[in-house]
């Protein structure tokens, strides 16, 4: 992966309580850890010889979105030009299940346009990804 020319970003929506908030952007990089394992780097230790956990080698900001911009950004990355990018989206739906297998079953009777997200993560070409979200701001 070429990082000069590689972005990752998060949009969630600013609306939501923090622990929504907290929960929608562990779940999103816990899935991206899984698809892109490559991004997380070594193990290290620290001078008390304690070892700590490969985080992530690059940064990956939470923007600032509401319901409307993340569904607009989603039904972008449909499109074919958007194909090549890693997309990991979290919707109401997901956050309200209890079990995974729940998860599989309301989504099998559930159409895309019907799904409010609550934040979508984005992996791949910088142009790309600032195309989309370039002119976001950060959410603090």
């Amino acid at each position: 992966m070429d990082l000069q020319n590689e972005k990752c970003v998060m949009v969630i929506d600013e609306h939501l309580p923090l622990g929504i908030i907290a929960n929608t952007a562990a779940i999103m990089g816990i899935t991206l850890g899984k698809k892109m394992p490559e991004v997380v780097g070594a193990d290290v230790t620290d001078k008390t010889g304690n070892d700590h956990l490969g985080i992530i080698e690059f940064p990956v900001p939470i923007l600032k979105g509401n319901a409307e911009s993340i569904k607009a950004i989603r039904e972008r990355l449909y499109e074919p030009d958007f194909s090549d990018l890693t997309v990991v989206d979290f919707s109401d739906l997901a956050q309200g299940c209890k079990t995974y297998d729940e998860f599989i079953e309301k989504m099998k009777e559930v159409s895309e346009i019907d799904l409010n997200y609550l934040g979508i993560a984005i992996c791949g070409s910088k142009k790309k990804v600032n195309k989309l979200t370039g002119s976001m701001p950060l959410l603090r």
